[in-house]
């Protein structure tokens, strides 16, 4: 299996290469040449296996340069109920009648991100091992993304991780996770600005081939192909427990703000998972549902990127749809790096709606959208509570308010849940009246001394913050 760019880079790459590279050196997302296809008789022999198992298998089609044995071993260790909470890692309960909700957040940070982040931060560590190597992490984190890779990566051999996230746009308890940790290969960056400018620098530094080769920067944000994959697994899972057969389709409706949730569900589609339909629901920062209602792409200034009560989405910005254009787009590098880099994409905007492959985005992808405002949030989740007794994060809300607009008779549809209540407790209060339940081991989590640095909206200044704490 090699990875290709999306915006027509010549090198073709290994697994292990990409894993430790993040962006292609022309600025491109990486994807596998082709989507390997799974048949009917392939999924009946998945069907039953433990979700490890399950992991190992979907893995073991992408990745070549890392021996079975070891690959299984990384799976097993990674994906246990210890870790998890469950033997089940992503249990599945029927909510309302063919509505369903799959438990993601029951990892240590309790957000679907440690799904795949607890898997990066044992590949990193085995392939820098083997490698004799070290590596340096520069992420950008609108929320959850940051705790999960910091958790995930906290004494990991050979690796420090440089967190950024936009100043005072985090729930309280989203900062409390990352900045209250001390060890000495976590340093948050608390950026002046929003999400996007986090990630632009992210990209910048990338970009800058010298920087990032000297200092062995590498991603843990989904624009890393790596985490993506690892994403891929529990849409299996999912289909696995809400069908009986492998003759039945099923919905997935995803929240979503950078695309790679909803993305590795595309994977799994092209792969041969029968999904009718990939839902994106979307916050009031709705430049995704914008594109798939009207086929224009319009990136939203800072100024005009709302903070919202399902902060983890608000972005205008989303990395990862790059790689469902190049799709779109059939797989044409060089129209997708016009999309993206040309005069339109330097504006922020492009428009596909007269394109025939627009058309492509449903028909041929299965995909719709739905957009939800904070009075949408507080009234999902009191319907919840009240109607089911289950209590829902603000994320989740918006993706149940887009379930249940895109219910098709007998067609499950399967709402990924995106975090506990916990990390949203001011909108759970507003709607409730009551805090959520805390888990003990985050008692008094927002009290504890924190650890972080804040540093203008300036790449360069992130690169030096970085080449003082590398060379110390």
């Amino acid at each position: 299996m090699r990875y290709l760019s999306t915006r027509g880079h010549p090198d073709r790459r290994r697994f292990c290469d990409i894993l430790l590279e993040g962006l292609a050196p022309d600025g491109g997302l990486y994807l596998p040449e082709q989507y390997p296809k799974v048949d009917a008789a392939t999924l009946q022999k998945w069907r039953g296996l433990s979700y490890a198992e399950l992991a190992f298998e979907v893995l073991s089609l992408y990745v070549d340069d890392i021996p079975a044995a070891d690959l299984k071993a990384l799976c097993a260790r990674t994906y246990t109920a210890e870790v998890f909470g469950s033997d089940e890692i992503v249990p599945l309960r029927e909510l309302e009648d063919g509505v369903y909700l799959e438990a993601l957040s029951n990892g240590p940070t309790l957000a679907f991100k440690d799904m795949a982040m607890q898997l990066l931060g044992n590949l990193f560590e085995y392939e820098l091992n083997r490698r004799g190597e070290q590596l340096n992490i520069l992420g950008a984190t609108s929320g959850d993304t940051g705790s999960a890779a910091e958790y995930a990566m906290r004494g990991k051999k050979g690796v420090r991780v440089f967190m950024t996230s936009p100043d005072g746009r985090m729930s309280p308890f989203q900062q409390a996770q990352m900045f209250s940790l001390q060890d000495a290969n976590i340093h948050n960056i608390a950026i002046s600005g929003v999400f996007d400018d986090c990630q632009d620098i992210v990209k910048a530094v990338s970009n800058d081939l010298g920087f990032k080769r000297k200092y062995k920067i590498g991603t843990v944000n989904s624009i890393n192909w790596a985490r993506l994959l690892a994403q891929v697994v529990y849409y299996f899972a999912g289909y696995f427990q809400a069908t009986a057969s492998n003759d039945k389709q099923v919905s997935f409706t995803v929240p979503s703000g950078n695309f790679g949730n909803v993305c590795a569900g595309h994977v799994a589609r092209m792969m041969g998972l029968p999904i009718r339909t990939l839902v994106v629901a979307t916050n009031e920062n709705d430049v995704l549902d914008e594109f798939f209602r009207t086929g224009v792409y319009r990136v939203r200034a800072a100024a005009d990127t709302h903070e919202t009560s399902s902060p983890s989405m608000d972005i205008s910005k989303a990395s990862n749809f790059e790689r469902f254009v190049f799709d779109l787009v059939g797989r044409d590098g060089a129209k997708t790096r016009a999309l993206f880099e040309g005069e339109l994409g330097r504006a922020g905007r492009f428009d596909l709606s007269g394109d025939p492959v627009f058309a492509e985005a449903a028909k041929r992808f299965g995909f719709a959208s739905s957009r939800s405002t904070h009075a949408d949030r507080l009234a999902t989740i009191r319907d919840t509570d009240k109607r089911f007794a289950t209590l829902i994060d603000t994320h989740t809300a918006d993706g149940l308010k887009a379930a249940r607009e895109h219910l098709v008779a007998g067609v499950p549809m399967i709402v990924l849940e995106t975090a506990l209540p916990i990390k949203f407790a001011e909108t759970i209060v507003e709607a409730l009246g009551h805090e959520p339940e805390r888990p003990a081991r985050f008692e008094g989590i927002e009290a504890l001394p924190k650890r972080v640095v804040k540093l203008p909206a300036d790449a360069e200044a992130v690169k030096a913050y970085i080449a003082q704490h590398c060379d110390d």
